[in-house]
């Protein structure tokens, strides 16, 4: 059971308590386990959702080419928040995923009208999966999205954490 909430705590970010919780909730399910704490980091998510998050950093990511480059403004409710480590981790491999996949987008909320309007459902929700960087499989592990990867970070500070904006460089595009 050690090793399971070893591995829960590293995936999630949760306290040792709610890991051994969530395997005695899952009959020592990591699966379901990790599943009920996806759902209880949204939990916090949601609740925390109107607190004000006004201190954060900005992170910038140059590719060894230099020719491409992402800079990203992730906030947060506290500064010391802000200078953690894994909140800074959070960041850089942020910085890092949108010069990799790219996205348009931050959420499906902000996707232009234009761009999905005569789209079939399916087709919509592969643009939404494709362009919005909060529904994207995260790079460095594919078993979890963008969005599961903030949930986890909320979960593990219990701060609202917003990814405020960010902009990719590409040379020769515009």
């Amino acid at each position: 059971m050690k090793e399971s909430i070893k591995k829960l705590r590293d995936l999630t970010g949760f306290g040792i308590g709610d890991c051994k919780k969530a395997l005695e909730e899952s009959k020592n399910d990591v699966d379901k386990a990790l599943s009920i704490l996806r759902e209880k980091g949204a939990q916090i998510l949601e609740k925390r959702a109107e607190k004000k998050a006004s201190q954060g950093l900005i992170e910038a990511y140059i590719h060894f080419s230099q020719s491409l480059g992402t800079i990203v403004e992730v906030n947060c409710e506290s500064d010391f928040v802000a200078r953690n480590e894994d909140f800074k981790s959070f960041a850089k491999n942020l910085a890092m995923h949108i010069a990799a996949l790219s996205p348009k987008y931050i959420s499906r909320e902000e996707v232009c009208r234009d761009d999905i309007e005569g789209l079939p459902e399916k087709e919509k929700e592969d643009f939404f999966r494709k362009n919005c960087l909060l529904e994207q499989g995260y790079v460095k592990d594919d078993s979890m999205t963008i969005s599961d990867y903030l949930k986890s970070l909320v979960a593990k500070f219990k701060e609202n954490i917003v990814i405020r904006r960010f902009v990719r460089f590409s040379l020769g595009q515009e």
